[in-house]
């Protein structure tokens, strides 16, 4: 009997492998559209904001330091594949004033269009035992790792919705999926995306926006660097069963992830949400009516 089942579930596993082609939103085409990469000045993010060009995509890199902000311009414009390209750097800090973020995104798109894709980076990590982390800490983790997504998110995604289209990336964690030893301030805060990733996702599905989010282990940066500093031993010995990957390896799978947004967990999910989804696109379309409604009275 048992038999029976494991190969019902795999032949339903391989079955939605096979339709997800079918179903998924068309790839988003990098080359010519706008990307913006937050936390794009070290790290995954600018390991990103170069696969993207690679691709032939303009960048904005948004991140808190100048300097670092130049020398990453530098490095992702070696990766042009043609002379029309731009790298644009703009200096904020995502996770304070969203007034700012929001004037720094209409500036950005001022100068090189509507954003295509917005790949949320900006974050940092800790590591402590729970007793002896600073209570400062948690709030400012919250802010970094969580608002410092909502905020670029939420100025965005107007024009993405007057358009119909675009693509949303959240960088979160392996924490961000199960909860370890020395990750109760940081854990928390990844935690947060994936729930802000998939309510985001059934509100802007009926506009063709796509949302994905990426679980990455842990990752030669120098943000790995700072946390090794103050990594309890416990945590550390759970850190080294997964090894650490490189930024690049991460860049091109979260790339992908986001152009194409079909891997199969999501074929699974579109199955158990699909009345959800409808019950979303019927509400809007409601609303459009009675909008139009009321404009012609």
């Amino acid at each position: 009997m048992l038999l029976v089942v494991a190969a019902f579930i795999v032949a339903f596993v391989l079955l939605l492998y096979m339709i997800s082609p079918l179903i998924s939103p068309k790839p988003l085409k990098l080359n010519g559209a706008h990307v913006v990469v937050t936390g794009g000045s070290s790290g995954i993010g600018k390991s990103i904001a170069m696969e993207c060009y690679r691709q032939g995509a303009f960048i904005t890199l948004v991140a808190r330091d100048e300097s670092k902000l130049v020398q990453a311009k530098k490095e992702v414009e070696k990766c042009a594949i043609n002379d029309k390209q731009v790298v644009l750097c703009i200096s904020v800090d995502v996770s304070k004033d969203y007034g700012q973020v929001e004037s720094v995104i209409k500036q950005c798109q001022e100068k090189l269009g509507p954003v295509d894709m917005l790949v949320n980076c900006a974050g940092t990590s800790f590591s402590g035992k729970f007793e002896e982390v600073e209570v400062e800490r948690f709030r400012s983790l919250m802010e970094v790792n969580y608002l410092g997504s909502v905020y670029p998110t939420r100025a965005v995604i107007p024009t993405m919705k007057e358009r119909r289209m675009g693509r949303i990336m959240f960088v979160s964690s392996q924490a961000g999926q199960i909860g370890l030893f020395g990750y109760t301030a940081y854990s928390p805060s990844k935690f947060a995306l994936r729930g802000l990733a998939e309510s985001l996702q059934m509100e802007m599905k009926p506009y063709n926006i796509y949302v994905t989010i990426a679980y990455p282990p842990d990752t030669d940066t120098p943000g790995l660097a700072e946390e090794n500093r103050t990594k309890p031993l416990e945590t550390r010995l759970i850190s080294e069963t997964s090894g650490v990957t490189q930024p690049e390896q991460v860049a091109k799978i979260v790339v992908k992830d986001a152009i194409v947004t079909m891997g199969l967990f999501r074929t699974v999910a579109l199955f158990y949400l699909g009345s959800f989804d409808s019950i979303v696109r019927r509400c809007m379309i409601e609303r459009e009516q009675s909008k139009a409604a009321d404009k012609r009275e």
